[in-house]
């Protein structure tokens, strides 16, 4: 998935400051531009590609309700404000999340996933396949080859009927990736669906000639899926 970009909205110079340096932290989000002038951010998204704008509501040229109205629902937002009683208000457009300052890294990070998790979700609609980087090569993976996905410390492998790939990767960031037809079913596995041969007493699932275990936690999930 490509980085999503980002802009910040924010009539305080300060909140502006520390929501850029918080953006750079994380991989998967890229900085574009900010402004303390939300009328200068509307001529931004109208002249450039923005997918993510994190969003002050209590603005005093133009509040972020109304920026949202103008701007319309071709990216997301999250909003930041110091005043809980517009965050009802916000949700009736495209909002991601609502962040309450002061905002701390951790919650923003959290904030940030959901985000990511919302893009890829349209992002794998339609698509068949992605790319991942094993044995110091890039390879294009069908997600329909895919018999499951095991955890394997810093590492996950990603098994086919014929080969797999040891990817450096963790077994949450590949959850958020793969289509709708796949589901964890243990703390180390994530199965594709459409290859289950049979299941074994709600405990071991059978795929391929591979015995994968559900775990505990995860039993009434996967059963209530398989209805």
């Amino acid at each position: 998935m490509r980085k999503i970009k980002c802009i910040i909205v924010d009539d305080e110079p300060l909140a502006v400051s520390l929501l850029e340096n918080y953006v750079e932290k994380i991989p998967f989000l890229e900085f574009v531009f900010s402004s303390e002038n939300p009328i200068e951010a509307l001529e931004y998204i109208q002249k450039n590609e923005v997918d993510l704008v994190f969003l002050d509501i209590q603005m005093p040229e133009l509040s972020g309700i109304n920026f949202m109205k103008i701007a319309g629902d071709k990216q997301k937002y999250i909003l930041t404000t110091a005043y809980s009683e517009y965050a009802l208000e916000g949700y009736e457009h495209n909002v991601v999340d609502y962040l309450l300052k002061p905002v701390s890294f951790e919650r923003f990070y959290k904030s940030a996933l959901k985000a990511q998790e919302r893009f890829s979700v349209n992002e794998r609609q339609g698509e068949s396949h992605f790319f991942v980087k094993s044995s110091g090569q890039q390879h294009r993976i069908n997600f329909d080859e895919i018999l499951y996905v095991e955890s394997l410390k810093d590492y996950v492998n990603i098994k086919t009927e014929n080969q797999e790939y040891i990817i450096l990767d963790t077994l949450k960031s590949l959850e958020i990736q793969l289509p709708e037809y796949f589901l964890r079913i243990h703390k180390s596995f994530i199965i594709n669906l459409n290859k289950i041969k049979s299941l074994s007493s709600k405990k071991v699932i059978l795929i391929s000639d591979h015995e994968v275990p559900v775990g505990e936690s995860y039993k009434s999930g996967f059963l209530e899926k398989m209805k």
